[in-house]
Parts: C-alpha cells; sequence; structure tokens
C-alpha cells in the first residue's frame, strides 16, 4: 500500500515536499515514479526512481525545478517540488513497479495522491 502525502496550497514560487509511504512490504526493489493529474487533463509521469537511489528521470517540464528521492530504510520515497507554477496544480500520486516507466499502467502498486494547488 502507497500513501502520498505532503501537498497543500503554496504560491508561485515557493517548494513544496512530498511524501509516499509504502506499508505491507518491502519496495526497496521497485522502480518508484510520480503522476500527477490536472483537472480535465490525463495523467501524466512526473519523476522516477530506481532501487537503490539509482538512476532518475523527469519529465521535461519540471526537470531542473523537482528532485526525486527515496529513503529504503524508511521504505519512502519524496518528491522536492521548488520554483513551482500555476501549471503545476495536480493531484499527484506515487506508484511502484518492477520497470522504469513513464507509462503509469505499467506500475503494480499504486496510491492514493495528494492536491497541489499553486496559486499565481
Amino acid at each position: 500500500q502507497l500513501q502520498a502525502s505532503g501537498g497543500g496550497l503554496v504560491q508561485a514560487g515557493d517548494s513544496l515536499r512530498l511524501s509516499c509511504a509504502a506499508s505491507g512490504g518491502t519496495f526497496s526493489s521497485y522502480v518508484m515514479g510520480w503522476f500527477r493529474q490536472a483537472p480535465g487533463q490525463e495523467r501524466e509521469f512526473v519523476a522516477g526512481i530506481t532501487w537503490m537511489n539509482g538512476p532518475t528521470r523527469y519529465a521535461d517540464s519540471v526537470k531542473g525545478r523537482f528532485t526525486i528521492s527515496r529513503d529504503n530504510a524508511k521504505n519512502t520515497v519524496y518528491l522536492q517540488m521548488t520554483s513551482l507554477k500555476p501549471e503545476d496544480t495536480a493531484i499527484y500520486y506515487c506508484a511502484a513497479g518492477p520497470i522504469s516507466s513513464t507509462s503509469y499502467s505499467n506500475y503494480v502498486y499504486k496510491g492514493q495522491g495528494t492536491l497541489v494547488t499553486v496559486s499565481s
């Protein structure tokens, strides 16, 4: 089970850190990903990280502003978001899967989202 948290209402330019806590098993060998879905839009890939804090990948829209990391000892993955923009407003979801992928359907475990709202 995955549970995302840390969302909230912030102003443009602010920072926010999301957390995704895994329970019911160990996810250290899984690829972890963050996705988001804005109102009226499809869910999109944001960032991913392989196991053991390996290679990361980011959507072009967040590259240089967002950082994904994981703490396997705590079974938790983080998304540090800086220089937030109104277009970052969305529900953010975390997911775990066996392969690195930008497709949400390739992830096996999916958590409930946390809402991030960025005001201008």
